[in-house]
């Protein structure tokens, strides 16, 4: 059975740290919940390391929904959060309570949106036709860099106010969780200590209730953008790339395929078929 809503909510009653991963395809997510990770996000950043798309803006509802269910099909034991791309919920509230039920038919447990008080009503009414919600502030890839590029959210003291404020009205409209992106470690502290539902942190710092790492940031697979919040545990992009030199090597050395890697007929047949063909 895997973790609920819930379980979740209820770790940060208990003080217990969560983990957070983004990934996009059966073979990491399953690898990521047999971990241990406490909740997979399918993430429309998909759209820059999985369809190499200069930003998250291109990506549609149909793929975001094919890489839920590829995600769905490998977990267990974690929850599964996907995001709502651009422009699926902004327009309407009655296009963001469809979006967000083909997530879930598409085997997601919750959905996440960026936005803050701006986002509250919408919020409020996909979380009451049942589907949990977790709402996401401070850098917002869909719009964000649209007008401000990637910087740090929250350094004055009125952008602080205005992220507070926006995190509270989340917390009012029923989100179960909230993603802070690239938000001063202050903030995110005043932000976890204010609100009653569990913080994640992408680059906020460690008083967040839990952080999220793109697991190919993490496996170090992925190089176009390195953040400094993503840390690297491994840098398979090298081992990747040195086995494939190697493989072509084999390829071109004829040391691939070897004797173990083929098949091979019954020496009686193959006399047979020789004899019968002339050879």
């Amino acid at each position: 059975m895997h973790k609920s809503v819930q379980d979740i909510v209820n770790m940060k009653k208990e003080k217990k740290k969560i983990s957070v991963i983004t990934g996009y395809d059966y073979t990491l997510a399953s690898l990521c919940d047999k971990a241990g990770i406490d909740v997979l996000l399918v993430g429309d950043s998909a759209g820059m390391v999985m369809l190499g798309y200069e930003n998250t803006i291109p990506v549609t509802m149909d793929q975001m929904s094919m890489f839920t269910e590829a995600v769905s099909r490998a977990r267990d034991n974690a929850l599964l959060v996907a995001d709502l791309p651009f422009m699926s919920y902004q327009v309407s509230i009655e296009d963001a309570i469809n979006n967000s039920g083909r997530l879930i038919k598409a085997g997601a447990d919750a959905v996440k949106l960026e936005g803050g008080s701006i986002m509250a009503e919408t919020i409020s009414a996909i979380v009451d036709v049942g589907i949990p919600v977790m709402g996401h502030i401070g850098l917002q890839p869909q719009t964000t860099m649209l007008s401000q590029g990637y910087k740090v959210q929250g350094k004055t003291k009125d952008a602080a106010i205005k992220l507070i404020q926006d995190a509270k009205e989340l917390e009012e409209a029923g989100v179960f969780s909230i993603a802070l992106e690239m938000v001063s470690h202050e903030v995110a502290q005043i932000i976890s200590e204010t609100v009653s539902v569990p913080t994640i942190g992408i680059g906020s710092g460690v008083n967040c209730d839990g952080q999220v790492l793109v697991v190919q940031d993490l496996l170090g697979m992925y190089d176009k953008i390195k953040p400094k919040f993503a840390k690297r545990y491994m840098n398979l992009s090298e081992d990747i790339v040195k086995s494939l030199e190697d493989y072509k090597n084999d390829v071109e050395s004829s040391a691939f395929p070897a004797e173990e890697n083929w098949f091979s007929m019954d020496p009686e047949e193959l006399k047979k078929l020789r004899e019968q063909i002339g050879s």
